[in-house]
């Protein structure tokens, strides 16, 4: 969503729970789904663990899928989105995207602008779960430092990018939420959850 400015800080929050289930993942859970990596190729250097993903090929109808990292993430994941949530935004929305994605030791993801539809209208979320001195985020050409123990919304309609030229991998998780006013523009009040294909 275009908001206001560039990255806002939305202050500290608890997510030890859900870093130490995500840290608790094997190798193999952030290869099961690969579609990120396949569809946006600025996410080559990346993996996921996704909770749920919206089909982008029915929008602006909303189906929501369930991904295999629901079972073993959404009972600490659900916790931390709802905090936030609650705290910054109006309630009634819906979370259409959650993930915990890293970026690679030596990795990057390069500049680009979120242009499907959905991230117009929806609020990206980041949740610092690891990070080292060498990652440098770069939102419109402006340094941002993101901390762990804290939440930030990220202007993603600003050409943004992520570099790790650390040693150890960067984690964060992420989700969009779309408040209930862009919902009543897209005239949806009702979203579908189907379960993983």
């Amino acid at each position: 969503m275009d908001i206001d400015t560039l990255l806002n800080d939305l202050g500290s929050v608890d997510a030890a729970a859900l870093t130490d289930a995500i840290l608790a993942q094997d190798k193999a859970a952030w290869r099961e789904d690969e579609y990120r990596q396949q569809v946006f190729d600025v996410h080559r250097e990346t993996e996921s663990i996704v909770l749920v993903f919206v089909n982008l090929k029915s929008w602006p109808e909303i189906e929501i899928i369930k991904e295999p990292g629901w079972d073993r993430l959404a009972d600490v994941a659900i916790p931390v989105m709802h905090d936030i949530i609650d705290r910054h935004y109006p309630k009634g929305g819906t979370i259409i995207r959650a993930m915990a994605a890293k970026l690679l030791a030596g990795g990057k993801i390069r500049p680009h602008i979120d242009t499907h539809p959905s991230f117009h209208c929806g609020h990206r979320i980041h949740v610092p779960i690891t990070t080292n001195h060498r990652v440098r985020f770069m939102i419109d050409g402006r340094p941002h430092k993101l901390e762990v123990g804290h939440a930030y919304e990220i202007n993603n309609q600003k050409n943004h990018s992520v570099m790790n030229k650390g040693t150890e991998d960067r984690i964060t998780f992420i989700f969009d939420y779309i408040p209930p006013v862009e919902l009543a523009k897209l005239g949806k009040r009702q979203r579908r959850v189907t379960a993983p294909a």
